[in-house]
């Protein structure tokens, strides 16, 4: 079975108001949250978009992979998530079958549930494709190539959950264990945590 075309999606263009600082440049095992996720998805997809908005300039900076992924910018980013989702999606050449997106807030997801979400894909060829961890779903999120159109046509007062969820009969539910498919990370609080977890690893 010849493996689809999957490209990667990372959306960093959010204010980290709750944060103080842009989540983007935090960093985990050495790496920006926005290095580590490019590597990790460079490992199944290509080619993986990284959207920008909120402080675009000093993430752009401050990336050591820039050159691994091709970088959108949301010139407007305060119309929230979804006007990300689509920046990246309009980024996305034609060719590819599917997309599997996370917000950068998710920076500890390894490369294995990525592999996991395109191999379920490659063999159902679902809608939509999500991970669950101990029961839960989390992120990234897989979705197909006619999902993303619909995503990419949606009005910017609109949410992308709503048509994500339109496929629940239709999703494919992949189990990882991974519980970084549940790590989001918010506030400086989340922050420590992660850090104290990864240091416990590394230890």
């Amino acid at each position: 079975m010849t493996a689809p075309p999957i490209a990667g999606l990372i959306l960093a263009g959010g204010a980290s108001k709750r944060m103080g600082s842009p989540k983007a440049l935090l960093t985990i095992e050495g790496q920006t949250f926005v290095d580590r996720l490019v590597g990790v998805f460079r490992e199944t997809c290509s080619p993986v978009v990284v959207v920008l908005g909120h402080a675009a300039d000093r993430i752009h900076a401050g990336m050591l992979r820039v050159n691994e992924a091709r970088l959108a910018v949301n010139a407007d980013p305060g119309r929230g998530m979804l006007s990300s989702l689509q920046c990246g999606l309009d980024e996305i050449p034609g060719d590819v079958e599917a997309v599997i997106f996370t917000p950068v807030d998710y920076p500890s997801i390894q490369a294995s549930t990525i592999a996991s979400l395109a191999r379920a894909f490659a063999a159902y060829r679902s809608p939509v494709t999500l991970p669950t961890h101990q029961g839960r779903r989390g992120h990234p999120v897989c979705i197909s190539s006619a999902v993303a159109q619909q995503l990419r046509a949606l009005p910017v007062n609109a949410q992308a959950r709503d048509v994500i969820r339109s496929f629940r009969a239709q999703t494919r539910w992949v189990e990882v264990p991974d519980p970084g498919i549940l790590t989001d990370i918010d506030h400086p609080e989340d922050y420590q945590l992660l850090q104290r977890q990864f240091a416990c690893v590394e230890s």
